[in-house]
């Protein structure tokens, strides 16, 4: 029971996403950050407040973090599928490198 507890924690802890999860997450932190900047350069503006302007800053930069950094499972919808080991199969043609077959 504990090995099973400790493998769950290690399958959170080790934050696998695939490739279109990076990308979205790398969208979603630009969109939030630039959206978190402007709205606290605009509120510390018209409230002539820079105490205010870093406070809206630094929590939307905790905010931010806080959703892109966990391995969230919207971020693992495209798992990859990757080629067999070179060699194992036999209908494995290999590689021919200058005529000779490489594999």
């Amino acid at each position: 029971m504990a090995d099973q507890l400790l493998e769950q924690v290690r399958d959170i802890a080790e934050g696998q996403i695939d490739f279109e999860g990076q990308r979205l997450a790398e969208l979603l932190a630009t969109v939030l950050l630039v959206a978190v900047g402007a709205v606290s350069f605009v509120v510390g503006y018209v409230k002539q407040d820079i105490k205010l302007a870093l406070y809206i800053g630094l929590g939307g930069t905790a905010l931010t973090m806080g959703l892109i950094v966990p391995p969230w499972p919207f971020f693992k919808r495209h798992s990859v599928k990757w080629l067999p080991v070179g060699g194992m199969e036999k209908s494995s043609q290999g590689i021919i490198v200058d005529g000779k077959v490489i594999g």
